[in-house]
């Protein structure tokens, strides 16, 4: 077992931050939870989201009552004030984002490993525009690597938190969870770079499925996307004809 994974399930004291985070969480925001049941009890997943603010990945750990998850952050943030006392104590892994960190991924790699729950922004950084902006590999490498299921996910409100605080206003904060899904597996033969951009396609997608279309940015028109809104308006229907 990864010592990550070992310290956010034992440590006592990071389960009564946790308890702590979530009730200034409710404090200062309305809180809405969608998909949760997508969320396995156990085993690795990796979860891939959108990322607009430096308060989405607290969120999205606040989302669940999986003692086993935690998120990769950016390692700028490791010398900012507060935010990376918490970030620490709640257990993160730390990422350099102007580059291949193999100390990170192979910290991520032990941790899925070892069971656990990892998010993971495949922007790569956060977006400015509150839309999604182009995906990056390392969401993939790291899947395939470790041969784990991902669940796509939306965090959407933090960004506003600071400006509602100070209006003394709550914030709407809505996480969403999709259904978990497979990465396609490169074939003997087949164009490796193919299968790389067509994962990262998947998995941005499927992330955009989740955003109000306002929100989609770079994959807004994208025909995956399409056949994707298709299948669930699909779902839906079907479900609803059978209750």
């Amino acid at each position: 077992m990864s010592e990550l994974k070992k310290y956010v399930e034992t440590s006592v004291f990071r389960q009564r931050l946790m308890k702590v985070l979530r009730w200034l969480a409710n404090l200062v925001s309305n809180v809405e939870i969608e998909g949760d049941e997508n969320l396995p009890d156990s085993g690795a997943y990796l979860v891939t989201t959108n990322h607009n603010s430096i308060l989405d990945p607290p969120f999205l750990m606040l989302a669940t009552e999986r003692k086993d998850i935690v998120a990769m952050v950016a390692n700028k943030y490791e010398k900012t004030p507060i935010i990376s006392w918490f970030l620490r104590k709640v257990g993160v892994i730390w990422i350099n984002r102007e580059g291949y960190d193999f100390q990170a991924f192979r910290q991520a790699n032990d941790f899925l490993n070892s069971g656990g729950l990892l998010g993971i922004a495949p922007e790569g950084t956060r977006s400015k525009t509150g839309t999604l902006l182009e995906g990056k590999p390392g969401s993939v490498l790291l899947a395939l690597k470790t041969n784990v299921q991902i669940i796509p996910a939306a965090v959407l409100g933090p960004a506003k938190l600071k400006k509602n605080i100070l209006r003394f206003r709550k914030t709407n904060v809505k996480v969403i969870f999709g259904k978990p899904y497979s990465l396609i597996l490169p074939k003997e033969g087949e164009n490796q770079k193919d299968v790389l951009d067509l994962n990262v396609t998947e998995i941005m997608c499927q992330i955009a499925a989740l955003l109000p279309e306002e929100c989609r940015g770079f994959y807004r028109d994208h025909p995956r996307l399409k056949v994707i809104l298709a299948n669930q308006m699909a779902a839906s229907a079907a479900e609803m004809e059978l209750s």
